[in-house]
């Protein structure tokens, strides 16, 4: 009976991780399309004014070099979003060594810049949302970073068992920007109106909540999910499966909500 417990507790996490995997997967791939549309399509055409349609400091006339630095923001943007979730997929690690070590060495660098660009962005440009928004911004960029150094630390080390766990956190902390959008819509489609902050000023209780959660906890359920995964306790595995597979159906109801409400309206 403890075996047979045991058994299905295993394969329920497994199951529900797989689940998590490919819907955070997609739910990014159309995240990005939605940015080449956007950004790449309108900066092709030469429609710059087009950056504002989502917020109004990404393009300004006569700043050259922060209309670059957002540019080269947007164009990581869809690198590391296509880029990320492949690192973690085992099939691509050992079928296919060069490509893994290669596209993680993008998203690796790509990872550093973007936090770099972002904070530029965010200080320097100024951010929706005033200053809660600015320090949850700054947190991500620095966990980012932080994440990244030491992947690479222990990728170099050939510490594998390290470097795959501080690439899952890495993965999480690349993913807030998105993160953010999807739990931000997935409140509108449950109250169906601005509740709990701003519409003209973009600040209030609910988003500085929403920065915490998409910014700083999800590198605490990173740490829980190598807890459940590496103990023999089926109870851990069975908690950690159930909290995830509800975050899993959070996250595709807030990316219907988005693609609906937010990203195809713009593109």
């Amino acid at each position: 009976m403890k075996q047979r417990t045991q058994t299905v507790a295993v394969h329920l996490f497994r199951n529900v991780t797989r689940f998590w995997f490919v819907v955070t997967y997609l739910g990014q791939l159309i995240f990005a399309y939605y940015i080449l549309m956007l950004y790449w399509k309108s900066t092709a055409l030469g429609d710059f004014e087009k950056w504002n349609t989502a917020n109004p400091h990404f393009y300004m006339k006569g700043d050259r070099v922060g209309n670059l630095i957002f540019g080269l923001h947007v164009a990581l943007a869809v690198v590391i979003t296509m880029l990320g979730p492949l690192q973690l997929v085992t099939w691509i690690r050992t079928k296919a060594p060069r490509f893994h070590r290669i596209s993680g060495r993008v998203y690796i660098f790509s990872a550093f810049l973007i936090s770099i660009a972002g904070l530029y962005l965010t200080w320097v440009r100024g951010s929706v949302g005033g200053l809660f928004s600015a320090i949850g911004i700054t947190f991500n960029a620095l966990i980012i970073i932080v994440c990244a150094f030491f992947a690479v630390k222990y990728a170099m080390q050939r510490k594998i068992k390290l470097h795959n766990q501080w690439a899952v956190h890495l993965l999480l902390a690349m993913s807030g920007v998105w993160l953010f959008r999807v739990f931000f819509m997935l409140w509108m489609v449950i109250h169906r109106a601005p509740v709990g902050f701003d519409p003209e000023t973009f600040t209030g209780p609910f988003l500085n909540a929403l920065a915490v959660l998409v910014y700083i906890l999800p590198q605490a359920i990173v740490a829980f999910y190598f807890k459940a995964k590496f103990s023999g306790s089926p109870s851990t595995k069975w908690a950690f499966s159930l909290l995830l597979f509800v975050i899993t159906i959070g996250i595709v109801i807030g990316t219907i909500g988005a693609v609906r409400g937010m990203w195809l309206p713009r593109i």
